[in-house]
């Protein structure tokens, strides 16, 4: 073989080179390569199954992206949605707590462009459509699981409330685990509104809810939602001593709670059955009754007290921790001879002044979480009891961070020079904001350090958060 260099042509032998070392010529034989048997483990081409029958360009492309692959990009595809779907319920969950501080009606305004009360936030975090869409797949429970209960619809094997039960069994416990209650603690109904059709719809005249949802509450006396209890009729599993006395004995565990504790009511759960139940499992209670419904006659070792206190009506307490009187007086108008009305002090039974004290548990707890509410109409109850429990979870955490905070009476804002002449305070009484540090004529009483305090920098509320 030749090749050209610089003009000229070179040849050049593709013989190899001798075992001598010397490279072969064309004379020299050429050496015969020792090649390999072609023995396949298989017979090349095709391999069953597409060998068998008529094959279609799916099952041949299948062959590749076959169960086993669809699988792994399942499993993973999920896993990663997972975490996305995560920081979205996040999303979804922080509109709500939003939409619950601004006072719109329907969900569709909040991303509304084309209205005089426009609100850009919304639209930041999540699209109009992806919220709703979310909000009409939300669920709680197994859907199949659903299906197999509704199977069991007019039989004592369904549960009404299969659809809700994975979150309030959850809700519950973390109301109980996280804050344990102090020793005065009530129990009382609360409604929340709902116009669904479901069976355990309530009706109670003397709420401002009239229809909706009954719960049964417990509740400390600084409003935080200890335990509730869904009501949904008759129970299957009712001691036949009354419901009353078995949404107490539900919600006051000793198991939970330990003895010691005090348990407030009104007249509807009010019995002498009751008291002297819980008296024996180391509880005291304090209630109104009826007098219809609890007998005067006892034995002389009874641990029952009544006492009647008349006030602008006739009030009836039971009690079995306290006297009927240590000393407690309340004013009260009345008229003198002269025909002037006065304050005078009138007695009151212990009995009252601790039931006044201690008995708003609940009724504290309604009001904050009436507070800013996220509460829509919808006819999904179990979206009205999703809800509830947001709110639930909101003013517990919020009665939590105000046990966590430390108190902060003596902070208040004052000036900075209070007994300098007018013609001075506009120049020489300002000190340096130790935030911002921008001139300012307020100071922390406590801290006594300068603190802005205006409407567009609140320095003040940043320092002692």
């Amino acid at each position: 073989m030749k090749r050209r260099i610089h003009g000229r042509e070179e040849s050049r032998s593709l013989s190899p080179i001798s075992h001598d070392g010397r490279r072969n010529t064309e004379a020299d034989p050429d050496i015969v390569p020792n090649i390999p048997r072609f023995t396949p483990k298989r017979i090349p081409g095709l391999q069953p199954p597409l060998t068998f029958g008529k094959k279609s360009p799916l099952d041949i492309f299948s062959q590749y992206f076959d169960e086993e692959v669809k699988n792994i990009l399942c499993a993973n595809t999920n896993k990663n949605a997972v975490r996305n779907l995560e920081r979205e319920m996040k999303k979804y969950i922080g509109l709500h707590l939003y939409m619950g501080v601004m006072a719109i009606q329907k969900v569709r305004d909040f991303w509304r462009k084309k209205t005089l009360f426009h609100v850009p936030f919304p639209a930041t975090v999540m699209s109009r459509d992806r919220f709703l869409a979310i909000s009409c797949n939300l669920h709680i429970s197994d859907p199949m699981e659903d299906a197999e209960n509704d199977k069991k619809r007019g039989t004592e094997e369904y549960d009404c409330l299969h659809r809700v039960q994975p979150l309030l069994d959850i809700m519950r416990n973390r109301c109980m685990s996280i804050y344990h209650p102090r020793q005065q603690i009530s129990v009382d109904e609360r409604m929340i509104a709902t116009k669904a059709r479901i069976s355990f719809r309530q009706y109670m005249k003397a709420k401002p809810t009239k229809w909706g949802i009954k719960l049964f509450v417990l509740a400390d006396v600084n409003g935080y939602t200890t335990d509730f209890k869904i009501h949904t009729g008759k129970s299957k599993f009712a001691s036949g001593k009354g419901l009353s006395f078995d949404v107490v004995t539900s919600l006051v565990n000793r198991d939970y709670l330990w003895s010691g504790y005090v348990i407030y009511c009104d007249n509807f759960y009010t019995s002498p059955l009751l008291f002297r139940h819980l008296h024996q499992v180391g509880f005291g209670t304090c209630g109104t009754y009826r007098e219809g419904r609890a007998p005067f006659v006892g034995s002389d070792h009874d641990v029952l007290l009544f006492v009647k206190w008349m006030d602008t009506r006739e009030v009836s307490m039971c009690t079995t921790i306290h006297t009927v009187y240590s000393g407690e007086t309340v004013l009260r108008w009345q008229m003198t001879e002269d025909g002037r009305k006065e304050k005078v002090p009138v007695p009151r039974s212990t009995a009252v002044q601790q039931y006044n004290k201690y008995m708003g548990g609940v009724d504290t707890s309604d009001q904050m979480l009436g507070t800013n509410s996220v509460h829509r109409k919808t006819w999904k109850w179990y979206m009205t009891i999703f809800q509830h429990f947001l709110d639930i979870t909101v003013t517990n955490s919020f009665i939590l961070r105000k046990e966590l905070c430390p108190k902060r009476g003596d902070h208040l804002p004052v000036p900075v020079s209070d007994t300098q002449g007018l013609s001075q305070r506009a120049s020489m009484g300002l000190h340096c904001c130790i935030r911002c540090k921008r001139s300012t004529p307020w100071r922390c009483q406590e801290c006594d350090v300068g603190l802005c305090l205006q409407l567009e920098r609140n320095c003040f509320r940043e320092h002692h958060i």
